[in-house]
């Protein structure tokens, strides 16, 4: 893991290289106010105050010189100079005007790379400075949590099965003092039946488990974590094309946002007994593999007729919500890549957001404004609930027709929430197809800032 401790120190008056952080509305007064040697640097760049002009700008000493961005994210915005981040060559540097605030943490992100498999390469840490020393821990613990969800999620599943998980959580677990509990095997098919179900036709060494973690104290409200950990989706016999499949190593992205946000809890010692669950599977194909048509019976003793095995994240939501609610929680947050049609939706840069309770669901919409984490809610639409009747059952996993396909699952998912208790679901897709700056292409964090924040503010 990179160590982002290092790359953000209080700023003393040590030696630093300046950036200029301009605002193409701002940058012809500027540029007025600038000596002649940075105006003709300028002209010579031929920048017009554009956002994304950049230049080096000569300094009073032969060695000296600065850089100038022209840029028109806000001020609170965590990719403002997130693009120098990864950019400039190594040395310390200070914003020369203001402090960089939100910003200091693209810059640290910038300079996170997944090494696992290619090392890349071997340039310096690029140090920045900041006047706010009170900033500094926290910005790199939201750091290291979406590297860690950006590391787990880009990691392929020949290295990150059910076990994997499970040796992430323990390792959670031991850092904290938490208590891990993990089951698997018969008390698994017995306790949890659709988790089972799903993971059935898996290898040996990548059985199905439902991992939990719980810490803090008892007396405390008690908070809900639960993420999809579909470590690889085939689709089951409802089997995926190629195309389909390519990706799926991302579908335990769920997960890794419940484990970077347990981490979170945990680190800052929020008031909250802490319940992190991930059921934790493989939907592979075999001769034991779960089929469609089959009835599935459910922890929460509902039946469910299963008319698409590539509909299986729900499934295995739906027992961790009900073991979740077991123990009424004053609060379930569940982090899934569930549907396509939030995509189709949406697209990558939103997660499909719903909720049970409109003012949970406002604070945490606000949450994600002020962070610069963006979510879209949508609706839980009772009309649609009976696109889930089953002749058979008492629901079904998959509605027909594909109308309102995050709605449908986000209402098969609220079956297992117990009756009054705050839940938010967020369908995330986890990954970014495109890179910007700050953000590669591949696995990435989205509404796990956003939930965060409304945690500090709820359990603080």
């Amino acid at each position: 893991m990179t160590d982002f401790a290092s790359l953000l120190q209080p700023d003393r008056g040590q030696p630093a290289r300046r950036i200029h952080v301009v605002h193409p509305d701002a940058f012809a007064g500027w540029l007025g106010a600038q000596p002649q040697r940075t105006r003709t640097a300028v002209t010579a760049h031929r920048l017009t105050g554009k956002a994304g002009d950049r230049a080096v700008l000569p300094g009073d000493a032969a060695d000296d010189w600065a850089m100038l961005l022209v840029c028109n994210e806000g001020q609170g915005s965590p990719w403002r100079i997130a693009s120098l981040g990864a950019q400039l060559p190594e040395g310390s540097y200070r914003l020369a005007d203001g402090e960089p605030g939100a910003a200091m943490l693209g810059w640290l992100l910038a300079q996170h790379r997944f090494d696992r498999y290619k090392k890349g390469d071997a340039t310096g840490p690029r140090v920045l400075l900041t006047g706010e020393p009170g900033r500094i821990d926290e910005t790199v613990r939201l750091a290291a949590a979406t590297a860690l969800v950006r590391d787990l999620v880009d990691t392929p599943a020949a290295d990150m099965g059910p076990a994997e998980l499970e040796a992430e959580a323990a390792k959670l677990a031991a850092v904290h003092g938490a208590t891990l509990t993990v089951t698997k095997g018969a008390p698994l098919a017995q306790g949890y039946p659709m988790i089972h179900a799903v993971g059935q036709a898996a290898a040996s060494d990548r059985a199905p488990r439902l991992i939990e973690l719980e810490w803090g104290d008892p007396s405390h409200p008690r908070l809900a974590l639960i993420g999809k950990g579909v470590t690889f989706d085939t689709g089951g016999l409802n089997i995926k094309p190629g195309s389909g499949m390519a990706a799926m190593k991302k579908d335990m992205g769920g997960a890794a946002h419940a484990l970077a946000l347990a981490g979170l809890v945990m680190a800052a010692r929020l008031k909250v007994r802490l319940h992190l669950l991930i059921p934790a599977v493989e939907n592979s194909i075999a001769g034991n593999a779960f089929r469609p048509g089959d009835v599935l019976r459910s922890r929460a003793g509902l039946t469910v007729e299963n008319t698409n095995t590539d509909a299986e994240g729900r499934l295995v939501l739906g027992d961790a919500l009900t073991k979740a609610g077991e123990a009424r929680p004053d609060l379930i947050i569940d982090y899934a890549t569930l549907t396509g049609a939030a995509r189709v939706a949406l697209g990558p840069d939103l997660p499909a957001t719903f909720s049970n309770d409109d003012a949970l669901a406002e604070a945490l919409l606000a949450a994600g404004r002020e962070v610069g984490d963006p979510l879209w809610r949508l609706p839980l639409w009772d009309g649609y609930d009976s696109m889930l009747k089953s002749s058979i059952a008492d629901m079904v996993n998959s509605a027909e027709g594909g109308f309102a396909g995050a709605t449908t699952a986000a209402l098969f998912l609220r079956r297992f929430v117990p009756a009054n208790t705050p839940w938010i679901h967020f369908d995330t897709f986890a990954w970014r197809p495109a890179a910007k700056p700050g953000r590669p292409k591949g696995g990435d964090a989205l509404g796990l800032r956003a939930a965060w924040a409304l945690l500090k503010g709820r359990y603080a």
